[in-house]
């Protein structure tokens, strides 16, 4: 996503001055998170979520490894008020691994994301649904993707917490990956719930708990992470956001950090 994605960045901070009519609704972006919320971009307008800067961190085995995706972009474009496409791509991945007598350090294009995103309910009703099917098209380079086409479903749903600040939301996904070894595909699961607070009109703050479990033919594979996150609307079409993403086992990354903004045209 990265030459796409100064690229973008580029084109969200000249239009960030653009006036916006005071009845359009404040931008909804799926970032900051793990999740997907169930928000879709009008129809004939374009938005641009992109990753300022996101690294990770592991350390196992003695090894310490790094990655840094920067530009990382979701590109979306609404075909009606209640569907749009999504285009992701990763300009710049950055992966290095150091251990004793080790050093290994690959970087460049990373795989892309081709998803659809359906809106199923009404605006007003307390309950959002949405259905978010995704293909993932092999475009990594070698060392940085597994060069195999997988894909899934994702089923974001929103529960306003009353007429208060809070709010709950969850993504149940279900996810068709490659194997390990090549040889086939197997299933994967995501589940994930996030509470968010309107902590302002322009603030809002979320925390998340998030697990994978990946059934490899090779041997399952289980990842949980406890996530925080905010955003900051600068105005309705523009805002910023940062996260921090931190392990619950031995098999997720320790830490990941993130920035990243998110703009409407």
């Amino acid at each position: 996503m990265r030459g796409l994605g100064y690229g973008c960045a580029a084109i969200i901070l000249c239009a960030s001055g653009v006036a916006v009519a005071a009845d359009v609704q404040p931008i909804c972006p799926d970032r900051p998170g793990k999740g997907t919320g169930t928000c879709t971009v009008p129809a004939g307008q374009v938005q641009v979520e992109t990753d300022l800067i996101d690294w990770t961190r592991d350390e196992s085995g003695g090894a310490r490894s790094d990655l840094t995706i920067i530009g990382g972009s979701l590109l979306k474009y609404g075909i009606s008020d209640t569907v749009d496409v999504e285009l992701g791509v990763t300009p710049l991945e950055l992966s290095r691994v150091r251990g004793p007598g080790r050093s290994e350090r690959v970087s460049g294009f990373g795989d892309t994301l081709v998803r659809s995103k359906v809106r199923l309910t009404a605006d007003d009703v307390p309950v959002q649904v949405a259905l978010d099917p995704f293909v993932k098209i092999p475009t990594a380079k070698h060392g940085l993707g597994d060069g195999k086409v997988e894909g899934g479903l994702t089923v974001p749903v929103g529960v306003a917490l009353g007429k208060g600040p809070l709010s709950l939301a969850f993504a149940p996904e279900l996810d068709w990956h490659a194997d390990s070894d090549g040889s086939g595909h197997h299933a994967a699961m995501i589940q994930l719930v996030d509470l968010g607070v309107s902590a302002s009109s322009r603030l809002s703050l979320t925390a998340e708990l998030w697990g994978q479990w990946d059934w490899d033919p090779a041997g399952t594979v289980k990842q949980y992470s406890a996530d925080g996150a905010l955003a900051y609307l600068l105005n309705n079409d523009l805002e910023l956001d940062a996260g921090a993403n931190f392990g619950l086992n031995r098999n997720t990354p320790d830490l990941e950090l993130y920035t990243g903004v998110s703009k409407r045209f």
